[in-house]
């Protein structure tokens, strides 16, 4: 079992002088939260919209679950490398200034798409390099938001904070994908692509009204060398604790499974299932409202059980209930599974993303989340590319299948992991 580290006193981080005046107060309390989480809210609702569109705007191009797939892994790729970039800027510069322009290169990029489409150039290659550049903005915006949420609300209330950012993202999800799905049958992707360029530009405005974001004593752009002493400070932090150490493994293993299915769910619905775009729509949806439940579960019960063993049968829960979607025969009953499966991964999220939040110091979070995030989503890219691979060649239930029973095997695993297990930090 590895030496737990000592948690860092709220009252002795680095955190906005609002915070520190009212350690009872619940976060919304705190004007500089609300205004964050306000830009956060309708930043989600867009990207919901984003989530459902582009996807089905590629499988209306080509008709093929491996485009989707590499779809997917130019989202998540840039993402998984950018933020140990971002991690480190994050740390060293200022916050608000750094998240306002990665809001405003998105909003840019979509504003591309809206005026590619409308005028009749809207290309594959086009959509890949600029969900490139946007997955690349949001890695460093990310870092941004990570290390901006314990500094608003000290390390007391990131669980909770956490807790209502990831439930306003999956309620966001619940209204926003059936609403695209039934705007993409009437007008394609533009209207979802309008809707997310607005609500990136709202974000930068409530990001701008913020006093500050942090850090209490911003420095200039790092050179390289201390880019690179950032980057092996994160690994080093990484790699000393056991427990981090294994969730983050764990990750890799089940974002491979795990993404095997999610880059198949538009072509299962559609084609195994006879969904139409508007139904596509509706079970996101209802996914959504899972991950809701989870997350809001996740908040309320941060710190009442042993961090270790809750995640440890969070994650079993979530390999045993997933079964059901492999043999699914009606829309619905998959669905409902599928939702069932979110909710417990949207527990593991809230706890584990509330729990490094906890463990690592303030001024390290950003380098921290930034290595974390490599590993971790390092599984993302294979799975998704091998699930379109899979589904093409031998139908789109096989990858649900092996994604199944891969993700169960590896939860299962994580029992037998001890300095997981007995973590109660």
């Amino acid at each position: 079992m590895c030496a737990s580290l000592p948690l860092a006193r709220p009252e002795a981080a680095p955190v906005l002088e609002e915070t520190q005046s009212d350690y009872s107060a619940g976060i919304f309390a705190n004007r500089s939260f609300r205004l964050f989480y306000t830009g956060q809210a309708f930043s989600y609702v867009g990207d919901g919209l984003r989530s459902l569109a582009i996807p089905l705007l590629v499988f209306h191009l080509t008709g093929s679950a491996l485009s989707l797939g590499v779809t997917y892994a130019l989202e998540f790729l840039p993402f998984a490398l950018a933020g140990l970039v971002g991690g480190s800027l994050a740390d060293r510069l200022d916050r608000k200034r750094l998240m306002i322009g990665c809001d405003f290169v998105r909003c840019a990029i979509l504003l591309l798409f809206v005026v590619a489409s409308l005028r009749g150039f809207l290309s594959l290659p086009l959509i890949y390099a600029g969900i490139t550049i946007i997955a690349i903005c949001a890695a460093i915006f990310l870092g941004g938001q990570s290390t901006s949420v314990p500094f608003l609300v000290g390390k007391h209330r990131a669980s909770q904070a956490v807790s209502s950012l990831i439930a306003t993202e999956q309620a966001t999800n619940l209204i926003a994908p059936p609403i695209g799905g039934a705007l993409f049958s009437m007008g394609g992707a533009l209207p979802a692509l309008v809707v997310n360029a607005l609500t990136y530009l709202i974000s930068q405005v409530a990001i701008a009204n913020v006093k500050t974001l942090g850090p209490d004593k911003p420095a200039t752009l790092p050179t390289r060398a201390e880019f690179i002493s950032d980057i092996a400070e994160g690994f080093r932090f990484l790699s000393g604790d056991a427990a981090m150490r294994a969730t983050t493994l764990l990750s890799l293993a089940l974002n491979f499974f795990g993404m095997m299915a999610m880059a198949v769910y538009i072509p299962f619905y559609k084609v195994a299932l006879h969904a139409s775009d508007a139904q596509v729509g509706v079970t996101l949806g209802i996914v959504a409202l899972g991950a809701i439940a989870g997350s809001a579960l996740a908040g309320t019960l941060a710190t009442s059980w042993p961090f270790g063993m809750s995640l440890c049968i969070a994650y079993a829960v979530d390999g045993v209930i997933f079964v059901p979607v492999i043999f699914a025969q009606n829309l619905w009953v998959a669905a409902t599974f599928w939702a069932l499966a979110s909710a417990g991964g949207a527990f593991e999220v809230t706890q584990i993303i509330s729990w490094r939040m906890r463990v690592i110091p303030q001024e390290k979070i950003g380098r921290v989340f930034g290595a974390v995030r490599m590993i971790a989503l390092g599984g993302v890219v294979p799975g998704t590319i091998l699930g379109g691979f899979l589904a093409d060649r031998l139908g789109v239930r096989f990858p649900i299948a092996l994604s199944t029973w891969g993700f169960l095997i590896v939860a299962l695993y994580a029992f037998a992991i001890a300095p997981l297990r007995r973590d109660a930090r």
